[in-house]
């Protein structure tokens, strides 16, 4: 941390006097460079030896990069700095790396492996894992890209390789799963029981459901189920699995509408997750993306919450249990700020923290007091943090939150049932249960318009039908032969035309009867296959639900430990630096 500091800020000085390393005088006379770092001690009082060794480290790799740049125009090699996993296997963490950039992702971990003897690892460029299948140029990878590389399993000994492969498969399972599981949540749409079908819906910062498109509200599901898991990582310290999981977060999360980003505060909140995990993997310096997603994240609260977090105190009627959020925040931004060299910066940003942490240490007797009279630990301090450690306060809004969320739940409830009754009547009408369903969320309920709309779509498809009929009647098929053949083979005229003339145009007793469904039919198969897949989606849905919080403000939860051992590192640098330089 002390060494990229220092880097971060010999380079800032050097930018203000102009001065070019990889140029004469420089390479060749030694003398200048301890010269120049002469004047450095003076100004920032980092030890001598220290100054020149990181004034010649930035040299080298200054010319390293001039030579680089110009090889690469003269052959295509690219060099590319790559930032390996922290262990005691590499004595070097930051390598280069010479490669074609016309390759596949795949190619490129292959002779990593070959190279460093890493097993199970993803390549990451500004924050997104590289797709294996794609070429390294189209996933804007360029000379001198920075690329980490995150092991998916923590265990390195060979005797324990196989347990390795297990974890690798585990996780990418377990992303698969995750993703299935929320598609299936993703697209139901709320026709089933209430009773015994889980059904999730978005929602703003009180839980009041939001009114989302089709194809953006299953990606919003996505990446809210990714984050959610990716959450669940993080609080088991498993930053590796976590940022698996907040990547592909992120990645669904951009598929959405930006407008609607800015109504929930979700996606800011996986920004500061993402750098978290890059902070608690010790892989900041490697990712330059990681200050644009605070950036965004401090954007998008202001945005959610308001200027001073009115709008906040307009939808909850208080703001002190998001605090947390921007503790990490500011947390976050002062790492960085130390890590660019900017002392004053981050100082500043620190004292932030420690002003807000001491709001935020909640006293044990007032979380006892409300204990005591029958709340969780997560109701008391979420209450207590946001009524600013007033207890009588806290314990009202703990109430009057329950109050809401009770009332909310049998309004969710009674409309479900509501809109089931609605779908049953439609089908008793002669309509698929999903052809109702569909329709009724174009009317937004209406049941009477749904009808209409079933019925002008049933009238279109029996005039298409008609036209078909009409036209295998006019090859000369008798008219009970070609309806059935067309019902036979779903409408399609040409299938439905050879099967007549395969047999002489009457058709065996054993087809006509029993009638087959017709292709339109919605109705679930009862086939052993459908009720074994039947079985898997209610497991997977279960399994994914298990992440689901059933707090609605879990997210603002921390208990604030591992915030405390990063303020304690970070003052801990700064105060050694202060005292080196005294």
């Amino acid at each position: 941390m002390e060494e990229k500091h220092m880097q971060s800020v010999l380079i800032s000085l050097l930018r203000k006097d102009d001065v070019r390393l990889w140029m004469e005088p420089f390479i060749s006379d030694h003398q200048k460079i301890e010269e120049l770092a002469q004047k450095y001690v003076a100004a920032t009082e980092f030890p001598l030896e220290d100054v020149i060794s990181t004034l010649e480290s930035i040299k080298a790799d200054t010319s390293r990069k001039d030579e680089g740049n110009k090889k690469f125009k003269e052959t295509s090699v690219a060099s590319l700095e790559l930032h390996l996993p922290k262990t005691a296997e590499f004595q070097k963490r930051k390598v280069h790396f010479k490669t074609k950039l016309d390759i596949s992702t795949q190619e490129l971990k292959k002779r990593v492996s070959e190279e460093y003897g890493l097993k199970h690892f993803n390549l990451i460029l500004l924050g997104k894992i590289l797709s294996p299948g794609k070429r390294l140029d189209e996933q804007k990878v360029k000379n001198n890209s920075k690329i980490m590389v995150l092991v998916v399993s923590s265990e390195q000994e060979k005797n324990e390789m196989r347990e390795e492969e297990d974890k690798k498969r585990q996780q990418d399972e377990g992303l698969q799963r995750t993703q299935k599981g929320f598609q299936i949540l993703s697209e139901r749409d709320g026709s089933e029981d209430p009773a015994t079908t889980p059904f999730l819906e978005i929602a703003d910062q009180k839980g009041n459901p939001l009114q989302i498109p089709d194809s953006e509200r299953k990606a919003l599901i996505l990446a809210m189920g990714f984050h959610e898991k990716g959450r669940a990582l993080m609080k088991k310290r498993n930053h590796s699995a976590a940022l698996s999981h907040l990547v592909q977060a992120d990645e669904q999360f951009n598929k959405c509408n930006s407008a609607l980003l800015n109504t929930v505060d979700n996606y800011a909140v996986l920004q500061l997750d993402v750098v978290w995990c890059y902070q608690a993997l010790q892989q900041l310096d490697c990712l330059n993306d990681a200050r644009q997603r605070l950036e965004r994240a401090e954007e998008r609260f202001k945005r959610c919450y308001g200027e001073q977090q009115s709008r906040l105190q307009q939808i909850k009627g208080h703001t002190g249990g998001e605090d947390v959020l921007f503790l990490r925040l500011y947390l976050l931004q002062s790492l960085l700020a130390y890590h660019d060299g900017n002392k004053n910066q981050a100082l500043n940003k620190l004292r932030n923290v420690e002003e807000l942490y001491g709001q935020l240490c909640l006293d044990p007797d007032k979380m006892l007091q409300l204990m005591t009279v029958g709340f969780s630990e997560q109701e008391a301090r979420l209450g207590l943090r946001a009524c600013r450690g007033d207890v009588e306060a806290a314990e009202r809004l703990i109430f009057q939150r329950k109050k809401e969320k009770k009332e909310l739940k049998e309004q969710e409830r009674e409309k479900r049932r509501h809109r089931l009754q609605d779908i049953n009547t439609l089908v008793e009408l002669g309509f698929s249960k999903r052809d109702a369903a569909k329709a009724l969320h174009q009317t937004r309920g209406d049941v009477d318009k749904a009808y209409g709309v079933l019925l002008d779509g049933a009238e279109a498809q029996s005039s298409d039908r008609q036209t078909k009929l009409d036209q295998m009647l006019a090859l000369g098929f008798q008219v009970d032969m070609a309806d059935s053949a067309l019902r036979i083979m779903g409408d399609d005229v040409a299938q439905a035309t050879q099967m007549l003339l395969d047999n002489q145009g009457v058709l065996p007793p054993d087809l006509l009867s029993p009638s087959p469904p017709s292709s339109s039919s919605e109705e679930p198969s009862t086939s052993s296959d459908s009720t074994g897949s039947s079985r898997q989606d209610v497991e997977l849905v279960n399994e994914v639900l298990e992440d689901i919080p059933r707090h609605e403000e879990d997210y603002l939860d921390l208990t604030l430990d591992e915030e405390k051992e990063l303020m304690v590192q970070i003052r801990s640098s700064l105060e050694k630096q202060s005292s080196s330089s005294g």
